[in-house]
């Protein structure tokens, strides 16, 4: 029997929020973004599948300082960090994550463990014993910048909402620069999907705060589409944003219109963040309401962003 391959599509994201400015530009994202891309997208070719895809991205993404995801983690409002991170493998329907785990360098690696355990989903405690249990060793993500942004915010008793979606050696002044997680989305030559999503949160939050990066509000994928999201996760969690793309694609929209439908329903209920997602035909599809989503993606033929995208609700796609 002759398998028919398909293009493999890839997007990628380094979060969501109200600026790039002060933050080295969209240039400096774009380069950092599009050096993810290429190698990953080049694994694709290889004939990697998706999930292995996914994680690997969101590995190397984990280890940018530049993102709000593994080094480069904001901190919690005691001066903590704490991370959550998921995947889901489409092709299965299994969803695996973790919530709220410290001292470690990959949170996604964590999430890939346990899509073979019957327990998928766990929290900083168990999550904590999970690491002893792999022997993984102990790694501190923290960096100067996040801890000078920790001390200066406070200084000011934390009255801001959320930490900056990138970190730069000039802090930012502005009081809401953005909110960030880091997330992948592959389709493979076998026409497989996978969607990875990992965070730092929103920094100087209350302690025990969930993110949506490990629910399926913020990351799912089945065999029809698959969805990463990125913003503030409250609201991504009352719009259950990633599963309802994921089901409108399922019920017969096309990627396009479920984001388009979708980011239009969010823009009323006035809510801030973003996503990416591919679905089983190879469509690309990106949406946001927040004033900026740091997306790359690779068509099969070109690189390409969202860097430049206009103010306000967005959808768009390829």
């Amino acid at each position: 029997m002759t398998i028919h391959k398909v293009q493999p599509k890839l997007i990628i994201h380094g979060g969501a929020g109200s600026s790039l400015k002060g933050k080295g530009g969209a240039d400096a994202v774009r380069k950092s973004l599009y050096k993810v891309v290429e190698e990953i997208y080049g694994l694709l070719l290889a004939g990697a599948a998706a999930k292995d895809a996914v994680i690997r991205g969101c590995h190397l993404l984990e280890d940018d300082p530049r993102f709000n995801a593994g080094t480069g983690s904001v901190l919690q409002s005691d001066g903590q960090i704490r991370m959550s991170a998921s995947l889901m493998d489409g092709s299965a329907q299994r969803f695996s994550g973790v919530i709220n785990v410290s001292r470690v360098q990959h949170p996604i690696e964590l999430a890939e463990f346990l899509q073979g355990s019957a327990d998928r989903v766990l929290s900083d405690f168990g999550a904590a014993e999970l690491l002893r249990e792999l022997q993984v060793p102990l790694y501190n993500p923290l960096t100067e910048i996040r801890l000078q942004e920790w001390m200066q915010e406070r200084q000011e008793n934390f009255v801001r909402e959320a930490a900056g979606v990138v970190a730069e050696n000039e802090l930012v002044e502005d009081s809401n620069a953005g909110y960030g997680t880091i997330g992948v989305v592959a389709l493979d030559s076998q026409g497989c999907l996978a969607a990875g999503t990992s965070t730092g949160g929103k920094g100087f939050e209350r302690i025990g705060r969930v993110s949506d990066s490990a629910m399926p509000a913020g990351n799912y994928a089945t065999a029809k589409a698959a969805i990463s999201c990125t913003g503030i996760g409250e609201d991504i969690i009352d719009e259950c944003l990633a599963a309802r793309i994921v089901v409108r694609v399922t019920d017969g929209l096309s990627l396009v219109e479920a984001f388009e439908r979708s980011f239009t329903e969010a823009g009323v209920s006035k809510r801030d963040f973003g996503a990416i997602g591919l679905d089983a035909n190879g469509a690309i599809g990106w949406g946001k309401t927040s004033e900026v989503l740091l997306a790359a993606y690779h068509t099969g033929n070109q690189m390409g962003d969202t860097l430049d995208l206009s103010e306000g609700v967005e959808s768009g796609g390829l």
